[in-house]
C-alpha cells in the first residue's frame, strides 16, 4: 500500500484515456490531478447563500414527474439535499506548470484539482500540492465561468493553501464549517470534488478512522486526519468532505492505494485545522508558529562518529539564540568546528530529543512538534548533554514563515 503520487496520476491518466478511446468514446480535456487531498469561520467575512433545512416532502415536490415520494428513501433524499446545497461551493482548480526537458526546452503541463469557496471575497481553500509550483491558476465556478486565481498563502506543513479570485459582483455559495472534533467512527460523510476532471462528483461513505497520521509530499506529518471510505480519486484533492447536515468537516487530500485508484482508504484534513490555517493565511499570508530559536542540525552517522555523540538520532543545537540561552540550552563550541559541505557545524552543543512530549529524531519532527504552537508560548524541551538528559522550559519565538509568497 502506498500514497498516490503525481507520477502514478500521470500513468493512470494515460491508461484511462486509452481505455476510453478503445471503447470508441471521444475524450476532450480529460486531465488527471497532480496528487490525490468548525463551525463557520468566525474571523472570516462569510456571508454566503443561506443554508436552510428542507424536509423530505419539500424536496420530493421538486423531483422529476416520474418519481413519486415513496420512490426515494430518507437517506437518498438526504444525499440529494446535501448535494443541492453544497455542490456549488466546490470549484475546479486548473494549474499550468512549466517544466524543462533534458535539452532545456520549456514544456507546460496542466494539472487539476478541487477547491472550496469559504467567503464572499472569493477565497478558496485547497491543497498545497494541487498548486505547488504553478505558474498560473484558473478557477472554474459551478456556472462554468473561469476566473484567474492568485495564491494568498500556503502552509506545506498541513498541505493547505488559500487562493483568491475576483467574484465580480456575484453572490457566491458557501457552506458552514462543521465541528470535526465531534466526529465519530461510523458517521456518514459525503465527498464532492473533480475526480479525473469530472466536475462536482458526489461520493458517499462513513468515517472509517480518526486522528490518522499522514505524511505529506513535502515530508511533513499531519498528525490527525480523517480516514474515510467515501471514494476519493485523483482530482478530489482540495474538495469538500461533508457531514449529513451539509457542513464542511474536512478537505480531501490523499488516498492510500496499491493501484492509484480508490481502494476505500481516503484521508481528509479536519475542518478544525482548516479553519485555523485559513484564518492565518488570509491575515498574514503564512502561518505564524512558535519556534525554538536555535540553528538546528539533524544528526547523521558521520557527525555522530566524528563527535562521538551519545545518541544516534536527534537535533544538534549548532547555535542557541537569546531565548534558548535564557532557558539554559547550550549551543556548540566554535573551537570544535567541522565543515560539512557549505555548512560549519560546532561540536559540544545540546541535542534536542523531545519537545512537548514528542520524540525528536529529525528537523521535520521538530517542525511537527511545534506546528500548533504560537510565539510567546512555553515549550518543554528535553536535551541530551554529556550523556545526561535535561529538561527545560523555553519561551517560543516566531518561526520563519513557511511558504511565504
Amino acid at each position: 500500500m502506498k500514497l498516490y503520487t503525481r507520477t502514478h496520476a500521470a500513468i493512470l491518466g494515460i491508461v484511462l484515456s486509452l481505455a476510453v478511446l478503445a471503447a470508441g468514446v471521444v475524450v476532450t480535456a480529460l486531465v488527471i490531478v497532480p496528487g490525490a487531498v468548525q463551525r463557520q469561520l468566525a474571523a472570516l467575512p462569510v456571508r454566503g447563500t443561506a443554508i436552510t433545512t428542507a424536509t423530505p416532502a419539500q424536496y420530493t415536490a421538486s423531483l422529476a414527474p416520474s418519481l413519486k415520494p415513496g420512490d426515494l428513501t430518507d437517506d437518498e433524499l438526504n444525499n440529494i439535499q446535501i448535494y443541492e446545497r453544497a455542490n456549488k461551493v466546490v470549484v475546479y482548480v486548473t494549474t499550468v506548470t512549466t517544466q524543462y526537458t533534458w535539452f532545456y526546452q520549456a514544456v507546460q503541463q496542466e494539472g487539476t484539482g478541487s477547491g472550496v469557496i469559504i467567503d464572499q471575497l472569493g477565497h478558496v481553500i485547497t491543497n498545497f500540492h494541487v498548486i505547488n509550483g504553478a505558474d498560473r491558476i484558473r478557477i472554474t465556478l459551478a456556472d462554468g465561468s473561469i476566473q484567474e486565481g492568485k495564491i494568498v498563502g500556503v502552509d506545506p506543513e498541513n498541505d493547505l493553501a488559500v487562493l483568491q479570485f475576483n467574484p465580480k459582483g456575484k453572490t457566491l455559495t458557501t457552506v458552514p464549517f462543521g465541528d470535526s472534533g465531534s466526529l465519530r467512527v461510523g458517521m456518514k460523510v459525503l465527498a464532492i470534488g473533480n475526480p479525473f476532471g469530472l466536475d462536482r462528483t458526489l461520493t458517499r461513505g462513513i468515517v472509517s478512522g480518526l486522528a490518522r497520521p499522514l505524511q505529506t509530499e513535502q515530508g511533513f506529518m499531519i498528525r490527525e486526519t480523517i480516514q474515510t471510505d467515501a471514494a476519493i480519486n485523483p482530482g478530489n484533492s482540495g474538495g469538500a468532505l461533508l457531514n449529513s447536515h451539509s457542513e464542511l468537516i474536512g478537505i480531501n487530500t490523499a488516498i492510500k492505494s496499491p493501484s492509484g485508484g480508490s481502494a476505500g482508504v481516503g484521508f481528509a484534513i479536519p475542518s478544525g485545522t482548516v479553519k485555523r490555517i485559513a484564518e492565518e493565511l488570509i491575515k498574514y499570508g503564512a502561518v505564524r508558529r512558535g519556534w525554538i530559536d536555535i540553528d538546528p542540525i539533524e544528526l547523521f552517522p558521520q557527525l555522530v562518529d566524528y563527535f562521538d555523540l551519545p545518541v544516534q538520532k536527534g537535533v544538534l543545537v549548532n547555535v542557541a539564540g537569546p531565548a534558548a540561552q535564557q532557558a539554559g540550552i547550550r549551543g556548540g563550541d566554535k573551537g570544535k568546528a567541522v565543515r560539512s559541505g557549505r555548512q560549519v557545524i560546532y561540536g559540544g552543543g545540546d541535542i534536542v530529543t523531545e519537545v512537548n512530549g514528542q520524540k525528536i529524531e529529525s528537523i521535520t519532527d521538530l517542525y511537527n512538534a511545534l506546528e500548533s504552537t504560537k510565539p510567546g508560548e512555553m515549550a518543554t524541551v528535553k536535551v541530551m548533554r554529556g550523556g545526561q538528559t535535561r529538561t527545560m522550559n523555553v519561551k517560543l519565538v516566531e518561526a520563519p514563515l513557511q511558504g511565504q509568497q
